[in-house]
């Protein structure tokens, strides 16, 4: 026979709920105690997935209205150095969307970068901007806050490690979680409201915390010594006079040829660009991966190629590097996906903020309830008690803040 288990003294907690405690308890403190920064990293990240349509909208240089006719390569090329002979091109991008104008980068006589913007569709140049437009704000805000790579990157990237921890304390605190995605909140009580709206946009959000924790993970990895071999180099031959310009005509050989060489290769842009070679990368057969990936070499004097980078002839661990960016910003499905990965930033920003307000919800309750039976007027602060919960750690994060602030403001001025 097998010997009869000791029964649970009365009123001791069970097992389940002891360990769903410690649960609640994991996921309370990290998203009180990182809120400010968790907050931070999360909304600069939702707002980097729309950047290149924040600069839209900032200037009009680069919108453009689509019409039947497309310029080339070659001539959008020609037109930049035409408008600009006095500064040096680097690279020119394929339009962001169809309202958008290419994009080219010119290195100034004093060494600073500019964004020269070319339409598309007749390769007129329709003006400049700053190098250090909302793309590159948010970007290197949400990367590596401005600091240092080798500081700001595996700062950042280490949030994975609490997110992921908050993803399965939630799986394990929502009870039958997956009855949820139709669950409308509850408008009675404000702490019953702002739990169901924190339950509803959790769920709705598995998948993206899932993947932005991986990808962000990953990316610690790399930070710390763990990244992928760098791709084959491509060797392009030195130009006999460095600030020479291109050869349109010469490019828009090399463009028909690699469309016949490379047919399955969309061009999305032309880098290192010089009077006599250039290197031409884009999207082709190898899936979720970034432009570097599929690119060629290109000998604008003999009409050659130097060499080519195909993507599927990578191995794992540099594929997946690759395909980190793609998935972490949603850069790989055009704009329904861009727009899917900013609604998904926005509801784990959502979840961030409403968090910490249960909290300061859940305090106020209790010393309310307090303040009653001892005969005081009961006064309800939510945030009042998150700011207090949050302890020291508050001061760490606006600290950390400030100095990007700091960091910011000095870009700016330099810019």
């Amino acid at each position: 026979m097998s010997a009869a288990l000791p029964a649970r003294a009365p009123g001791a907690p069970s097992t389940d709920g002891a360990r769903r405690r410690l649960w609640f308890d994991l996921h309370s403190w990290i998203g009180l105690k990182l809120s400010l920064f968790m907050t931070f990293v999360c909304l600069t990240g939702t707002l980097a997935t729309v950047s290149q349509e924040i600069d839209w909208l900032a200037f009009p240089e680069a919108r453009v209205t689509p019409t039947a006719q497309r310029a080339s390569w070659g001539e959008m090329i020609a037109a930049v150095q035409r408008a600009y002979p006095q500064w040096r091109l680097e690279s020119v991008s394929a339009a962001h969307a169809s309202r958008f104008a290419a994009r080219a980068v010119m290195r100034l006589p004093d060494g600073t970068r500019r964004f020269v913007w070319v339409d598309p569709y007749s390769g007129r140049v329709t003006g400049d901007t700053t190098w250090f437009n909302a793309q590159r704000i948010l970007r290197n805000t949400h990367r590596h806050l401005m600091l240092p790579l080798e500081i700001g990157v595996p700062l950042v990237s280490a949030l994975a490690l609490p997110l992921l921890l908050s993803l399965i304390s939630s799986l394990y605190i929502y009870k039958r979680w997956w009855r949820g995605f139709l669950t409308w909140p509850r408008p009675d009580r404000p702490r019953r409201l702002w739990g169901d709206v924190h339950r509803l946009a959790g769920v709705w959000s598995l998948w993206f915390i899932a993947l932005i924790a991986l990808t962000g993970g990953w990316y610690l990895v790399e930070s710390l010594g763990g990244d992928a071999a760098p791709a084959a180099k491509i060797e392009l031959p030195a130009a006999d006079v460095p600030d020479a310009p291109a050869d349109a005509a010469a490019i828009d050989r090399a463009v028909a040829a690699l469309a016949r060489h490379w047919p399955g290769l969309q061009v999305r842009g032309l880098h290192e660009v010089s009077a006599r070679s250039l290197r031409i990368d884009g999207q082709a057969e190898a899936w979720l991966v970034r432009d570097r990936a599929n690119a060629v070499g290109v000998d604008l004097d003999r009409d050659g190629f130097t060499g080519q980078r195909d993507g599927r002839d990578m191995g794992p661990h540099q594929r997946i590097s690759e395909m980190a960016d793609p998935l972490h910003f949603g850069t790989f499905g055009g704009w329904p996906v861009r727009w899917l990965w900013c609604v998904s930033g926005v509801l784990l920003t959502t979840l961030c903020v409403t968090g910490v307000h249960l909290y300061g919800l859940r305090v106020s309750d209790a010393l309310r309830s307090l303040a009653r039976r001892q005969g005081h007027t009961p006064v309800q602060r939510p945030w009042r008690q998150v700011w207090a919960g949050m302890a020291r750690w508050r001061w760490v994060w606006i600290a950390l803040l400030g100095v990007w602030a700091w960091l910011l403001a000095a870009a700016l001025r330099a810019a």
